[in-house]
């Protein structure tokens, strides 16, 4: 790897670019030092993906010049990043499941270089960055950490002058991403630079040295992480004082079951499913109750259980006290169960869709003026819309736009909205802040905190450790589909939800 020096390695000058009258990015300085670690901050649609795919070649700015090492250079496309000494780690991943480790490494490296030199290669750097893997072992195999490690390894590999990495702990548990810092840090002290985006505001306090902020487009502020909150920083990423979540009184062991899941077995209906095995546990008015997990380990496989888009036997899903397991989605939205899905655009939403239509989709059968036999009454459909984005605060274009149209916050509290005035006694929500800006992120908490206040059960699914240990009264894990005990969230770390979260927990006990 490249050495210290005094010298920049990358400078952007007034960086722009433009999507009609659009301006994604607006003038943007930007400096970064060889062996700095340097964090780039915003906001959803704030402009950090769009600068860094022109840093890597992806896409090409309007105005303003970058400076590499200080010449000029145009950037045409990511081979040519790779060329410069620039690599970057997706944060979803760009590798073929059915490929080894070396073939997919493979296909980023010059043609000349045969497989099995590759494959030494990988293995030695691997071993040598404490990022072990072996080189025909096949991705499909390997876990999500794993995984990311083949995408940095891959860049390793081509001796990058400039590392880019995009959330890179989203989906790691908390000792895979402490063993990513050590990496990260060592590389730094080897002279390599790294831009490292997250909304981890925490880590990024203890990794990075300096921060660029942007807000729409534009650079809002420079600063030493180290110098600042977690809170401030969110701050200068919204332009707004952060909603800071209202201490709440906790559930009771006493207090009434309204979900109870018992010996929930459910195989894999395709094989890139994950099997359900033996799910038992139970949710109670005016608690919150939260899932934690690395994705693929049988959370989305379970909200479709829960939500009837799966049908099991009958009593393996009880809601208020009904077997409901064989009820399709409206049976059990009529007993007052509503469902949060992760995917906001294609499940919980049609895109195209005005926000009064999508109010009908999960609204009909629940509200007595909202139909007259066959016919839907639209006019009472965005009456129950304007109920929903003034209660929600949910911003919008114009008066009803398509789904589509909202940023991801807004759509995602529209759709919170839309289920929980229904008067939900029980509330399931997956991923409920996913991408999702702070200051939104903050409000549907509240939001949620607010619900349970009100009596309802609520279940939530997350990858995010810092919101579950936030909001919830007790706490499990989900691994290659077993459920582990629930905790209270008060008794238990994150690290030791890191180590349930590799598989590391007892059989599973009956929850109360």
């Amino acid at each position: 790897m490249t050495q210290k020096s005094a010298e920049h390695l990358l400078q952007l000058d007034g960086i722009s670019k433009y999507y009609g009258s659009f301006k994604a990015n607006d003038r943007i300085d930007l400096s970064i030092m060889p062996g700095e670690i340097h964090a780039l901050l915003g906001e959803n649609g704030a402009g950090k993906s769009t600068l860094v795919k022109m840093l890597y070649g992806s896409l090409q700015p309007d105005e303003g010049q970058i400076l590499w090492q200080g010449q000029k250079v145009n950037i045409a496309n990511p081979a040519e990043a790779r060329t410069l000494g620039i690599g970057m780690v997706f944060q979803h991943f760009s590798l073929f499941d059915a490929l080894t480790v070396a073939e997919n490494i493979a296909l980023a490296m010059p043609k000349d270089q045969k497989l099995s030199d590759i494959s030494k290669r990988l293995e030695a750097v691997s071993q040598e960055y404490g990022l072990p893997l072996k080189a025909g072992a096949r991705i499909h195999d390997l876990s999500v950490g794993e995984r990311q490690r083949v995408e940095i390894v891959r860049c390793l590999l081509q001796e990058p002058k400039l590392l880019i990495l995009d959330e890179p702990t989203s989906v790691l548990t908390p000792q895979e991403s402490e063993d990513l810092f050590k990496v990260l840090r060592r590389l730094s002290d080897e002279g390599t630079a790294i831009l490292y985006i997250s909304h981890k505001l925490a880590e990024v306090q203890a990794l990075c040295q300096n921060a660029t902020i942007l807000r729409h487009g534009e650079v809002v502020a420079d600063c030493i992480p180290a110098n600042e909150t977690p809170l401030s920083l969110a701050k200068m990423m919204v332009g707004d004082d952060i909603h800071e979540i209202a201490p709440r009184a906790t559930g009771s062991d006493d207090a009434k079951v309204i979900l109870k899941v018992t010996g929930l077995s459910a195989t894999g209906l395709t094989g890139f499913e994950t099997s359900l095995k033996d799910v038992n546990f139970s949710v109670r008015t005016g608690e919150i109750a939260g899932i934690a997990g690395i994705a693929g380990n049988g959370q989305n496989e379970l909200f479709a259980v829960l939500s009837g888009e799966r049908t099991t036997a009958p009593d393996m899903v009880q809601i208020d006290g009904e077997p409901v397991g064989g009820l399709s989605i409206l049976q059990r939205r009529k007993k007052g169960a509503m469902f949060v899905s992760e995917e906001r655009l294609g499940h919980a939403a049609v895109p195209e869709m005005s926000l009064s239509d999508n109010v009908v989709l999960t609204r009909h059968g629940l509200e007595d003026d909202l139909q007259t036999g066959p016919f839907v009454r639209h006019g009472t459909a965005r009456k129950l819309k304007d109920k929903i984005t003034e209660m929600f605060d949910v911003r919008k274009g114009n008066d009803d736009p398509p789904a589509m149209s909202l940023s991801g916050g807004n759509l995602q509290k529209f759709v919170l909205g839309r289920e929980v005035m229904a008067g939900a006694k029980l509330v399931i929500v997956n991923q409920p802040t996913w991408g999702v800006d702070a200051g939104s992120a903050a409000q549907l908490r509240q939001n949620l905190i607010d619900l349970a206040a009100t009596g309802a059960a609520i279940l939530v699914i997350s990858q995010d450790l810092d919101e579950l240990f936030e909001i919830s009264d007790r706490l499990a894990t989900m691994a290659e589909g077993e459920l582990s005990p629930f905790v209270p969230t008060a008794k238990t770390n994150r690290n030791e939800v890191g180590l349930k979260m590799t598989g590391v927990f007892a059989p599973a006990e009956g929850a109360h």
